[in-house]
């Protein structure tokens, strides 16, 4: 090989070398800047969304309900501190189900949901208000709208019991659909009393099967107020 050729060799390889060490340096970079990142969203949710805590506080077991990457859900045991009363208790476990999914992939409610409001009456009827993030970052779509809308009744329904059936407003406001085709304007069961259950043998919709669109495209709630 020419002298020549051997120096366009030796280039290249130091160019080689130094793109390695520059692309090395670049992940090490993003890695840091991701950290930061989450660090400070962590920061922001505490500072903005305080833990909801009650004089009545008791840490025990919750299900949270999360995607199991399948387009299903599967409940994930934690120990939170609970209140006594049901309202605080809903917002609770909903700022869990929020803020706390094991991984990304398994978030089904957008990061920057806030629980604006929880309310019961005193027929177990529910009432929860839950932020614009809700619906303007939730990705439209029958399942992915259906499964954000499951995971927060499946939620619910496991850790607090009174509970009859839920409505969803979205800042204050009653709207038709959550992105577009899961229907907000009726109300979720949650809980039946068992003289609602149906006779034994006949067959019952599992919990997270999505329901079917009209002819619209809008998937209906459960029941109408």
């Amino acid at each position: 090989m020419s002298r020549k050729w051997k120096i366009v060799v030796v280039i290249l390889a130091a160019a080689v070398a130094v793109g390695l060490t520059s692309f090395r340096d670049l992940r090490q970079r993003v890695r840091l800047l991701s950290r930061g990142q989450q660090a400070e969203e962590v920061a922001r949710r505490e500072v903005l969304t305080p833990p909801v805590t009650t004089p009545t506080d008791v840490t025990s077991a919750a299900k949270i309900f999360f995607s199991d990457g399948s387009g299903k859900l599967a409940a994930v045991d934690m120990q939170l501190p609970l209140s006594a009363d049901a309202a605080q208790r809903a917002k609770q476990v909903l700022q869990a189900l929020i803020a706390s999914p094991p991984s990304e992939p398994q978030r089904t409610l957008p990061a920057d949901t806030e629980v604006l409001a929880f309310y019961v009456l005193a027929d177990g009827s529910a009432v929860a208000d839950f932020s614009d993030g809700l619906a303007s970052e939730t990705p439209s779509g029958i399942l992915s709208e259906q499964m954000a809308i499951d995971s927060i009744t499946q939620t619910l329904e496991s850790n607090v019991r009174s509970l009859r059936r839920l409505k969803i407003l979205i800042h204050g406001q009653e709207v038709e659909t959550l992105a577009g085709h899961v229907d907000l304007t009726g109300f979720f069961d949650l809980n039946p009393p068992a003289a609602d259950a149906p006779p034994e043998g006949s067959s019952a919709g599992s919990p997270f099967d999505a329901p079917k669109a009209d002819a619209s495209g809008t998937v209906p709630a459960s029941s109408k107020p």
